[in-house]
């Protein structure tokens, strides 16, 4: 199905950010901004992080959902809205919702995480559970707009909901007057279109990137076709940009007014979360710390001073741990090393006195003594390791070798 609309919308406008604005007062925060030092050494200029992981509900998304519902018809509001997400336009509409009085009917796919689930419940929807991914969700909930007369308030394809994210770069501009590149990840592209209307109108010297994740990118394809160009399975950690077709009203704005949209691996978005947690001390989603990941990726050509829109911190506890030890292995900072040793007594002693040596962390270990691919006197061992680093993983495969280790993999 389609992510966008074939509803010909007027184009958002300076006025319709500053419309928002308004309405946001005391509804939304104004977020921090903070700096990064070691962002800025990376980069060579001064780097800034833009903390919507602090904004109610640990995401930007309530901006806009609480523009599109605020701007509704009376009689629309009495029909109550309804929405389809995996977590975070579900906690901005059930917010947003209650705080405007208005009945929210919020369709999560079945694998969405129990801590979103029960967020969105919290803050006053109706979840209903349909679906494995999320564009059989998305049906299910336009077809309960279509039998019920709810309003379906779409995720980033509406001119309403772009104007509210468009409020974060208004924030940007005051905050931080002198930037000269702001860097965006981007899913549908609700976020990066309302910043980029905002800030070309004001700053139009101001360059604006976007950021996918590589697996998910469906806008340099579309942007080189000149339409939105659908990918077949999108997949990536980061599910806050995971979205398979760009928004037609986005797009447009896109098209005209970012200057670049770069595309990140897993292994970069795992890096900048880690980073993200360990220096900035702040909890960001995969998605959220997509910018980070660019900056990490090649930041030497982006001209500073730099906000980067840390856009949401909605992180499933499980996906964290998942995500970091990620993070660490691609810093050379945790190792996962497959061997094969003789099977005696003391054996395992031995090896672990190897490791001793070498200062490196055991964190777990897996026997392995009866297996078709072992000799009758071979043990396999699985060790994964806490290390200090590449220069130090590699000490600690030599140490093995030179004690006679057969090491597999």
């Amino acid at each position: 199905m389609s992510y966008g609309t074939a509803v010909p919308f007027p184009p958002v406008t300076l006025d319709d950010v500053r419309g928002a604005q308004k309405m946001l007062s005391g509804v939304a925060r104004v977020t921090a901004m903070e700096t990064s030092r070691h962002l800025s050494q990376l980069v060579g200029a001064p780097v800034h992080l833009k903390c919507e992981n602090l904004q109610r509900t640990g995401s930007f998304k309530l901006r806009g959902a609480y523009v599109r519902i605020a701007g509704l018809l009376p009689e629309e509001r009495a029909a109550g809205v309804v929405a389809a997400s995996a977590g975070n336009h579900a906690q901005g509409v059930a917010l947003a919702s209650s705080l405007l009085g208005v009945h929210a009917t919020v369709f999560m796919p079945k694998g969405a995480p129990l801590p979103k689930i029960s967020a969105t419940r919290d803050y006053g929807a109706e979840v209903r559970m349909h679906g494995q991914v999320v564009d059989e969700t998305l049906a299910a909930a336009q077809e309960y707009a279509a039998e019920t007369g709810a309003v379906f308030i779409h995720p980033f394809d509406h001119p309403d909901v772009i104007a509210g994210q468009g409020t974060v770069g208004l924030e940007i501009l005051e905050q931080c007057p002198e930037v000269r590149t702001i860097v965006v990840g981007i899913g549908g592209g609700g976020l990066a279109a309302g910043i980029a209307v905002a800030v070309k109108s004001l700053r139009p010297d101001v360059r604006i990137v976007g950021v996918q994740a590589v697996g998910s990118a469906a806008y340099p394809p579309s942007l080189a076709a000149g339409h939105p160009v659908a990918i077949e399975n999108p997949a990536t950690m980061a599910d806050g940009i995971r979205v398979g077709r760009p928004g037609d009203v986005p797009f447009g704005i896109i098209g005209e007014l970012v200057d670049e949209v770069r595309t990140v691996t897993e292994d970069e978005l795992s890096a900048a979360l880690l980073l993200c947690l360990e220096r900035a001390k702040l909890v960001v989603e995969p998605a959220g710390a997509s910018p980070v990941a660019a900056l990490l990726g090649d930041g030497g050509g982006i001209a500073g001073p730099v906000v980067a829109v840390l856009s949401g911190g909605n992180v499933d506890p499980v996906l964290l741990q998942r995500v970091l030890r990620h993070g660490m292995a691609a810093q050379g900072r945790y190792l996962a090393v497959r061997l094969r040793l003789t099977d005696r007594p003391g054996a395992l002693a031995t090896l672990l006195g190897v490791l001793s040596v070498v200062d490196a962390n055991v964190l777990d270990v897996s026997h392995v003594r009866t297996d078709p691919r072992l000799g009758l006197t071979e043990a396999e061992v699985e060790l994964h390791l806490e290390t200090k680093g590449p220069e130090h993983c590699a000490e600690v495969g030599r140490a093995l070798r030179d004690a006679g280790y057969t090491v597999i993999d």
